[in-house]
């Protein structure tokens, strides 16, 4: 209902063990509900996803600036490894987008302006339509101009890693012990969960055998991944869940196993 009245706020989902009441330990299990929706009607919702305190509070910056100028709510995806971490965090106030003027907003007219109506039932089917077509219009805009990722060492990686969040600094952990054993890999981390930024998996290299989706459920962003990667390559999933974390030592192993040493 918040998407359709087209109301801007944040929301903070700290990710834990499900399903159902499940445990307080870190999960991704929310996935999908967190890119697909998560309730009835077409419509999207934008999601970061950070892996450090302080992208954390750089993203909720962007994410309340993001959800005035769209008129929509925002997601802040976390995980409850996320959720009791300590880390120092530096507040950064440059750059801050410039404050939209609501004149949408339901704040009284003093006579001098038609009268705001902020509502999210249409009964005439014509209507609705119109308002949905409406919305996936802003949507496409969501999608060109702010799906976006991280990506490292992909030119002549052997595995490419996918993987967000908290999970992603576990990942990259395994990776230097890689690079030890003289296995290179690349990956890619997305900072926005919807919109998907596929941009970084056009560009993993020839030298690459598969991609290694790792993840705390039982499988829910490699959908994605395999949608990016669109059939040119393998696309293997790992994945801990109910609260298990997965260590250095496992993505190693898997890794090791698609290279064959």
């Amino acid at each position: 209902m918040i998407a359709a009245a087209e109301l801007p706020c944040v929301i903070v989902n700290v990710q834990r063990g499900g399903p159902g009441i499940g445990g307080i330990q870190p999960s991704q299990s929310d996935y999908f509900q967190m890119t697909r929706g998560g309730g009835n009607g077409d419509y999207r919702v934008l999601s970061f996803a950070p892996a450090t305190l302080q992208e954390s509070a750089d993203m909720m910056l962007e994410a309340f600036d993001l959800a005035d100028r769209y008129r929509t709510p925002v997601f802040i995806v976390s995980d409850g490894m996320l959720g009791q971490m300590m880390e120092p965090v530096e507040f950064k106030r440059k750059n801050r987008r410039k404050p939209i003027a609501k004149e949408w907003a339901a704040v009284g007219h003093e006579g001098k302006r038609a009268r705001n109506v902020v509502k999210t039932l249409y009964l005439d089917p014509e209507k609705l339509e119109e308002h949905n077509n409406n919305l996936q219009q802003k949507y496409r805009l969501i999608e060109a101009n702010e799906a976006h990722s991280e990506i490292l060492n992909l030119s002549d990686a052997e595995v490419v890693l996918a993987a967000y969040g908290s999970t992603s600094r576990i990942v990259k952990n395994g990776m230097e012990i890689l690079a030890e054993l003289g296995i290179k890999t690349g990956i890619i981390r997305p900072l926005t969960l919807w919109p998907f930024d596929q941009s970084g998996f056009e560009q993993i290299p020839g030298s690459c055998k598969a991609v290694l989706c790792v993840e705390m459920s039982c499988g829910q962003m490699v959908e994605d991944v395999r949608l990016a990667v669109n059939g040119r390559l393998p696309v293997v999933f790992y994945g801990r869940s109910g609260g298990v974390v997965p260590t250095p030592a496992e993505i190693v192993e898997q890794v090791r196993m698609l290279v064959g040493r």
